[in-house]
């Protein structure tokens, strides 16, 4: 593809994270769910909240994959990041169809959520690779406790939210340790410690906005 083709599409993808309408690659795990389970008023509210929380975790994913792909060295790291990259999309959709059927809305700080997290991605990117794919590795390892946390606080009827984190959460795993075998060192403590700050920040407002 051409620089010009390639910009359209990272545009188009950024556009979708923030707006909404991503297209997901896979069927909805979901899917096999036959019947919706009956949720009363504030169960259903709960489960909008955590699944609106999910999906400002995937745009922030999305902004963190283009900008780190941007500023990758080797061509097979790029490789590594796009694929990825998709299948965050596929959460990202995932998350925002569910959010539509609870009859809720995504977060509205979701321009916010996309543009610091791009700027930390291009953060990392420049630091170089092995801190690149480092930054992957440990975002990733949070973002699978996060939802294993969900998994537990998710009404226990609610199996079609339930099969959309299950599976999100297995290409959580799949995604850092691809970061690891690719290079990914262990970050510094401290920098770990901003980050689950960061994290607390956010779950906790897009719950609500």
């Amino acid at each position: 593809m051409s620089p010009l083709d390639r910009l359209i599409i990272e545009f188009d993808t950024a556009l979708r994270s923030v707006v909404g309408g991503a297209h997901a690659h896979r069927p909805t795990p979901e899917a096999e769910v036959k019947t919706e389970s009956v949720l009363e008023p504030a169960e259903r509210e709960h489960a909008a909240g955590l699944m609106r929380v999910n999906h400002v975790g995937e745009v922030c994913a999305q902004a963190l994959y283009q900008s780190q792909k941007l500023f990758a060295r080797n061509p097979e790291i790029q490789e590594m990041l796009h694929h990825s990259g998709q299948e965050e999309m596929d959460h990202l959709a995932w998350c925002e169809t569910r959010l539509q059927e609870l009859g809720s809305h995504t977060s509205y700080l979701n321009p916010f959520w996309y543009a610091g997290s791009f700027v930390i991605g291009m953060a990392a990117g420049l630091a170089g690779d092995k801190w690149s794919l480092g930054f992957v590795s440990e975002t990733e390892k949070q973002v699978e406790n996060h939802l294993q946390s969900h998994l537990h606080k998710l009404p226990e009827n609610d199996h079609r939210s339930r099969a959309i984190v299950e599976q999100m959460r297995i290409d959580e795993i799949e995604h850092g340790q691809a970061a690891r075998n690719a290079g990914g060192i262990a970050l510094p403590g401290p920098l770990k410690k901003v980050m689950q700050a960061m994290s607390r920040v956010m779950t906790t407002s897009a719950y609500k906005i």
